[in-house]
């Protein structure tokens, strides 16, 4: 199947370069939506779509993961080396903003994964991809929460902007600044559901988790908020900084109620180191 993939894929970008098509084709046809086309391209990881790999622009891709090289065939051959038959895609949540679609996925790729996906859109194809991955936890964390479950529908869609900004407050001052003495002012109480693998739920459970790790002299440091994108009650930070002392890309989700984070799912990828980078593009650049 991955063959077949890999080869579905160079025989779209041969067609619509060679007739010198607009990429605009697929958004003429039945006119999805861009979080429907993110959706797609993902799924045809599994299944091998042809449609979906119209919705990539052929003659620009830019690629942040650092494993996979740039472009389209960068993305071909990274699927054609997937072992036969391995790959699953289950795209749990899916937001827009602006002419970024972001996307959270229970994965096999190259064994279970989770992942948040980001796309930028231009014309109505997809010209660029950053990801953030990590191993899928074989159990749930202290509270008997996975790093998928959770709430999935989209509400407040009149209170993005406000989400947004409480969101990167709440990154600047607690995350990159420290000032754990204002947590309370960004929840409801103890009020507050947690997916990360290894904290219980509620502001007590964060804090336990945070003293623990020091006590360990595990510091997690969050540097710099590259960007703080949402859809209604759902908001994406993404960051980069250390985690015990190693180059660390951090995606956070939240979800907001009633002006307060009532929810959250992360996912914590160390950064290749520059020798390894199979693209030169960076795993923050144009964000």
């Amino acid at each position: 199947m991955n063959k077949r993939i890999a080869v579905t894929l160079s025989a779209v970008l041969f067609s619509l370069t060679a007739c010198n098509s607009s990429v605009n084709t697929p958004e003429n046809a039945a006119s999805p939506s861009n979080k429907e086309k993110a959706a797609a391209v993902l799924n045809s990881i599994e299944t091998g779509d042809q449609q979906a790999a119209a919705y990539i622009n052929p003659l620009q891709y830019t690629q942040h993961n650092l494993s996979i090289a740039d472009g389209l065939d960068g993305f071909a051959a990274a699927l054609q080396a997937l072992p036969e038959n391995s790959a699953k895609v289950d795209v749990v949540r899916a937001f827009a903003d602006g002419n970024y679609v972001f996307t959270h996925t229970d994965y096999n790729f190259f064994g279970p994964k989770v992942g948040f996906d980001l796309f930028r859109f231009e014309d109505g194809v997809i010209v660029e991809h950053w990801d953030n991955l990590t191993v899928k936890a074989e159990q749930s964390n202290p509270s008997g929460h996975t790093q998928l479950d959770g709430a999935v529908e989209i509400t407040d869609l009149d209170k993005t902007a406000a989400n947004k900004v409480l969101v990167s407050d709440f990154v600047e001052t607690i995350l990159i600044n420290g000032e754990y003495d204002k947590l309370a002012d960004y929840f409801n109480g103890d009020n507050y559901l947690q997916h990360n693998t290894g904290i219980a739920d509620g502001v007590s459970g964060l804090t336990s988790a945070l003293a623990a790790m020091a006590e360990q002299g595990i510091a997690m440091v969050y540097n710099d908020n590259h960007i703080v994108l949402g859809e209604g009650n759902f908001v994406l930070s993404i960051s980069e900084g250390t985690l015990a002392g190693e180059l660390t890309s951090f995606y956070d989700l939240f979800r907001i109620e009633n002006g307060k984070i009532a929810e959250h799912w992360d996912v914590i990828e160390a950064i290749l180191p520059v020798e390894q980078w199979q693209n030169d593009n960076g795993k923050f650049g144009n964000l």
